[in-house]
């Protein structure tokens, strides 16, 4: 049994199989972003009518690509990889947020980032093996409408909505102070390349702090009615742009899609902090 004293040198180190598992997640959800960034650009120049995308057609979009339950079973593979490095980012510190009142507030976004790519992973893989599912509720949106039932619901779900829009602003703050430019290690890139992919990353942060910004009020708002159908997923959020016009929609579109294109990027160019 000398063989097995060899076994720690052939296996991964824990972090390094979280490093790995954290590139693994940012290129699938990358893709995810490019995916929903289309689609909803599609809608803004009306290829698809009125249809603004949600969670479903994103999945079924690559599940209709060429080996297309693959990819939805690699896709939800890697959210579970990006899962793994928000729970790292929030339970062992590897940013360095401390637990200073701003730290952990920090920590607290991570950790609920966790959850949400959790259950975005669950449908991911629920759908990769039963090849289809029938039409249901965003999984996140489904859970906000049963909080809102609870005892004290209200309040719990104006926290909530505070909660999504204060992580809004603090994309929008990420875009426009340059916070962002850390997650990706620049080094190997020309000047050229590093001024493209951070005005990639500072439109893409504004887009998503835009759809955050949405789902916090209309959050709020529902806690604050105590309607529950007032609770905004992404597809309610494309709808509110599309109210104000194709080109608010096809804006914020192009800037999903942006996104996924600068996690990628990170997925091949990352800076994992402490692990």
């Amino acid at each position: 049994m000398a063989w097995v004293s060899f076994l720690p040198d052939l296996l991964p180190s824990p972090a390094t199989s979280l490093k790995a598992g954290a590139r693994y997640g940012f290129a699938s959800l990358g893709f995810v972003y490019l995916v929903l960034g289309g689609l909803a650009t599609l809608a803004a120049l009306g290829v698809r009518g009125s249809t603004t995308p949600n969670q479903r057609e994103v999945f079924e979009t690559i599940q209709h690509m060429p080996l297309g339950q693959v990819l939805l079973w690699l896709v939800a593979g890697g959210l579970l990889g990006y899962v793994a490095w928000r729970l790292a980012q929030a339970l062992l510190d590897t940013e360095n947020k401390g637990l200073s009142l701003t730290g952990v507030a920090v920590r607290g976004f991570y950790l609920c980032s966790g959850v949400l790519y959790a259950l975005l992973a669950f449908y991911a893989g629920k759908m990769a093996w039963y090849g289809r599912l029938p039409r249901e509720e965003d999984a996140g949106r489904s859970l906000l409408q049963r909080v809102l039932h609870h005892p004290h619901g209200q309040g719990w779900l104006a926290l909530i909505g505070v909660v999504v829009l204060s992580a809004g602003l603090l994309q929008l703050y990420r875009a426009w102070s340059g916070k962002f430019d850390t997650d990706i290690n620049g080094r190997p890139l020309t000047p050229a390349q590093r001024r493209v992919v951070y005005h990639m990353g500072q439109v893409g942060y504004s887009a998503r702090s835009v759809v955050l910004g949405i789902m916090g009020y209309f959050c709020f708002l529902a806690a604050h009615h105590a309607n529950s159908n007032e609770i905004r997923d992404t597809e309610g959020c494309f709808n509110a742009l599309q109210a104000l016009g194709p080109a608010a929609l096809g804006t914020v579109a192009i800037g999903l899609a942006l996104y996924g294109l600068y996690l990628l990027i990170q997925a091949r160019f990352p800076r994992l902090g402490n692990v």
